[in-house]
C-alpha cells in the first residue's frame, strides 16, 4: 500500500493585483505521487499559483504549509538568455552552490594534461567536504539518460533542446515538487512525446500548467481549475472535467438567475408606495440590502472570444499542382540542408492538410514556397485560379510592436468591415476579449496569447478562400483554442496547418503531410491519432512478418508444416523449390483475387474522398468514409505483406 504524503497546503490564501484579485480564500493541498495540471483563462493567475506553491511569491493573507526540508524544482516557462555555458555546468547547476563546484571540476578535468593541479586539488577537497560525490554521479547519470551533449554550449542547441537541458537542471535535484509552466511551448510533437514518457517515470509529484490538451490528458492525475479567483478541484482525467465544469458552470447560472429574479422581487417591492413603506418589514429591507452587497460581489465569468473568419468567392478546383519539388538551405559552411525533396502532390479546393514533423524540417519552408515568398530550386509549383490568401505567421512579422492593438488591426481607422459590414474597431476587438482600454495597449506590452488573438483579429478581417497558418496555437487558452476549431470546422474553403497540438489536429484536418529527415515528405489520411494507430499497426506487422522469415524461428504450425513438405520430399533431391502446405497454398492462390478487390474498394473510396464538394457535406459522413478509407488501405498492405511473406517461403 502505497503512503500519500501531503507536501504543500493553502489555507485561506489572498492575493490581489490592485483591484484585480486572483485568490479569494482559496484552499489547495498538494500530495506525493499525483500529477496536478492547473488549468483556467490567461490572467486567471495559474503562474502565480506555481509561484506561490514554489515559495517565490507570499500571499497577502492566509498561509501556506510545507513538509519540512521539502525539495522543490520549478522549470519556468520562458527559458534563460542564451548563454555560452556549456550544458553540464548548466544542469550541474541546479544542486547550487555545490553544483557550481561541481561543474568547475568537471571543466577543469576536461583540460587534461593542461588541467591546473593545485586548482584541481582545492576542487576536489570542496566536494569532499560537502560530501559531493555522490552528486556528482547523479550529474553523469541524468545527462546520460537524457542523452545530453554536455560539452556542447547551451546556446548552440535549439529551443527543444535547450528546455531537455533545463528539464535536467531541475530533475539533478531529485526534487519531491517538480514544478513546470507550459514545458510543451514551442516544441515540436516528437519532443512533447518524449517529455511524456519522462514525466511518467518521474517518481514525485508534478504540478503544471499546459494548454495542450493532449499533453494535459495523457499525464494528469487531478485537475485544478482556477476560475475568478476561486479554485475547482476533480480526480480524473482531462475529458471528463470538461464535462464536469459545463455541468459546474450551468449549474452556476441556473442559480445566478434566480437569486436575479428574487432581487428584483425584492427591489420592486421596496419601491412600493407611501402606505407599503410604512409598513414594510424592516427585516426584509436588511435582506435587501444583503442581496444587493452579495450580487455586487459576483464576479462574473469572462467572455468568450467572438472569432468570424470571412470567405472569398470559391477558386479553381485545382488550389496547387506541385512537380517534383525541392529546396535546400545552405549553411555556412556549405553544407546542404534539404527541407523539400521531389515532393509531388495536389492540394484541391477543399482540402485540410495538416503539416507535421520536428522542428527545423522543413514544414515553414514548404508554406513559403507554395505562397510564392521562396522560389523552388527543383521542380515547379503551379497555382490555382482566383485565389484570396490569408497568412498567419508564427513570428508574427505582420505585427508593428510600437503601435497599439488597434492601430496593428485596423491600420490606424476607426472602423473596420467584417463581412461587408462596418464595425467601430474597438466594438470588434471585444470579440477578441480586448476592452476598449487594452486595445489601445501597444503590442510589446502583450502577453504570447494575446498577440496571437491579435493577429487572428487582424487576418479573420481579411476574406479568403486558402487560409494558411503556422504555428496558431501557441500560447492560446484552452477555450480560444476550441473556438478557433469550431471556426475552422465551418471554414468550407482550402486550409494549410502547422501545429504541434495534437489534439488541434485531430479536431481540424482530414490529411497530414508529415516531414521526415532529408526533405521526404509523406502523405497520410486522416489526423495524427489516425497516423500514430497505423504507424503502430505497420511496425506491429512488419515484426510479424519478420519473425516468419526463414532461418528464423517458426510457429509451431509452421514447423508441422515444414515437417510435412520434408517427408513427401525425395531425400536425395536438391530442392530447389518448397512446397507450401495445402492451407498455405490454398491462402496463396487466393490473395491476388483479395488484392484485387482491396484495391478496388480502396479505389473507389479515393475518389468518393477526391470528389470537390466532398469536404463540404455531412461532417459524420465524411469521417465515416476517411476511417473506411483509412481501413481499406491497412487491409490492401496487410494483404500484400502476406503475399510476399507467402511467396518466400514457397522459395
Amino acid at each position: 500500500m502505497t503512503f500519500v504524503m501531503m507536501l504543500v497546503q493553502l489555507k485561506q490564501v489572498e492575493l490581489a493585483f490592485g483591484d484585480h484579485v486572483l485568490f479569494d480564500k482559496i484552499d489547495l493541498e498538494i500530495h506525493s505521487g499525483e500529477r496536478v495540471c492547473i488549468v483556467g483563462r490567461n490572467g486567471a493567475g495559474k503562474s502565480t499559483l506555481l509561484k506561490v506553491l514554489s515559495g517565490a511569491v507570499v500571499p497577502d493573507d492566509g498561509t501556506v504549509v510545507k513538509r519540512d526540508m521539502l525539495r522543490v524544482s520549478v522549470l519556468q516557462q520562458e527559458l534563460p538568455q542564451t548563454t555560452d555555458t556549456p550544458v553540464y555546468d548548466v544542469v550541474a547547476e541546479g544542486l547550487g552552490d555545490l553544483g557550481h563546484v561541481i561543474a568547475q571540476y568537471h571543466d577543469e578535468t576536461a583540460k587534461g594534461e593542461h588541467a591546473d593541479l593545485k586548482r584541481l586539488e582545492q576542487l576536489q577537497n570542496k566536494i569532499e567536504a560537502a560530501e559531493g560525490w555522490s552528486w556528482q554521479q547523479k550529474v553523469d547519470a541524468i545527462i546520460q539518460k537524457l542523452k545530453l551533449p554536455g560539452e556542447a554550449s547551451f546556446s548552440s542547441l535549439s529551443g527543444g533542446w535547450q528546455r531537455r537541458v533545463m528539464l535536467a537542471r531541475a530533475l539533478v535535484v531529485e526534487p519531491e515538487l517538480l514544478i513546470l509552466d507550459e514545458p510543451t511551448n514551442h516544441m515540436d510533437v516528437p519532443t512533447i512525446e518524449w517529455l511524456e514518457e519522462q514525466l511518467k517515470q518521474f517518481n514525485g509529484s508534478l504540478v503544471f500548467i499546459s494548454h495542450d490538451r493532449a499533453f494535459v490528458q495523457n499525464l494528469s492525475t487531478r485537475i485544478i481549475d482556477l476560475d475568478r479567483g476561486f479554485v475547482h478541484e476533480w480526480r480524473g482525467d482531462y475529458h471528463s472535467f470538461i464535462s464536469h465544469r459545463e455541468k459546474r458552470l450551468e449549474d452556476e447560472a441556473a442559480q445566478n438567475a434566480l437569486f436575479d429574479k428574487r432581487l428584483a422581487e425584492e427591489e420592486k417591492w421596496i419601491r412600493q408606495g407611501i402606505k407599503a413603506r410604512r409598513t414594510r418589514n424592516e427585516g426584509r429591507v436588511e435582506r435587501l440590502k444583503d442581496m444587493r452587497k452579495e450580487r455586487s460581489a459576483r464576479r462574473e465569468q469572462t467572455g468568450t472570444a467572438n472569432l468570424n473568419l470571412g470567405q472569398a468567392e470559391n477558386s479553381g478546383k485545382m488550389v496547387f499542382e506541385i512537380d517534383n519539388l525541392g529546396y535546400a538551405w545552405q549553411k555556412d559552411s556549405g553544407e546542404s540542408v534539404p527541407q523539400v525533396q521531389d515532393f509531388t502532390a495536389n492540394v484541391l479546393r477543399g482540402d485540410r492538410i495538416g503539416l507535421v514533423g520536428p522542428n527545423g524540417v522543413g514544414k515553414s519552408t514548404l508554406l513559403k514556397l507554395l505562397l510564392g515568398k521562396l522560389e523552388p530550386q527543383q521542380g515547379r509549383i503551379k497555382v490555382g485560379t482566383k485565389l484570396e490568401v490569408a497568412y498567419f505567421d508564427q513570428a508574427r512579422h505582420q505585427l508593428d510592436e510600437e503601435k497599439s492593438i488597434a492601430d496593428n488591426v485596423a491600420d490606424g481607422k476607426d472602423h473596420v468591415i467584417v463581412n461587408g459590414n462596418s464595425r467601430h474597431i474597438i466594438g470588434y476587438l471585444g470579440d477578441f476579449m480586448f476592452s476598449g482600454e487594452r486595445a489601445r495597449t501597444p503590442v510589446k506590452a502583450l502577453s504570447g496569447g494575446e498577440r496571437n488573438r491579435v493577429l487572428l483579429a487582424k487576418l479573420f478581417l481579411k476574406p479568403c478562400n486558402l487560409l494558411v497558418m503556422d504555428e496558431p496555437t501557441n500560447d492560446l487558452d484552452v477555450e480560444t483554442l476550441e473556438l478557433l476549431e469550431e471556426r475552422l470546422l465551418e471554414y468550407n474553403a482550402t486550409l494549410l496547418l502547422v501545429s504541434h497540438d495534437r489534439a488541434f489536429i485531430d479536431n481540424v484536418v482530414t490529411q497530414l503531410w508529415v516531414f521526415t529527415d532529408n526533405g521526404h515528405i509523406d502523405e497520410q489520411v486522416g489526423g495524427y491519432t489516425d497516423w500514430q494507430q497505423r504507424k503502430a499497426a505497420l511496425a506491429k506487422q512488419a515484426a510479424g512478418v519478420k519473425a516468419v522469415k526463414p532461418g528464423d524461428k517458426k510457429s509451431d504450425s509452421q514447423k508441422d508444416d515444414h515437417k510435412k513438405d520434408n517427408a513427401s520430399a525425395p531425400q536425395t533431391a536438391a530442392p530447389a523449390k518448397k512446397k507450401l502446405s495445402y492451407k498455405l497454398q490454398r491462402e496463396l492462390d487466393m490473395l491476388p483475387e483479395q488484392m484485387a478487390q482491396a484495391e478496388a474498394k480502396r479505389d473507389e473510396l479515393l475518389a468518393q474522398s477526391g470528389a470537390a464538394d466532398f469536404y463540404s457535406g455531412d461532417a459524420d459522413t465524411v469521417q465515416t468514409v476517411l476511417a473506411q478509407l483509412a481501413e481499406a488501405e491497412q487491409t490492401l498492405e496487410q494483404l500484400e505483406e502476406r503475399w510476399l511473406e507467402l511467396e518466400e517461403m514457397s522459395e
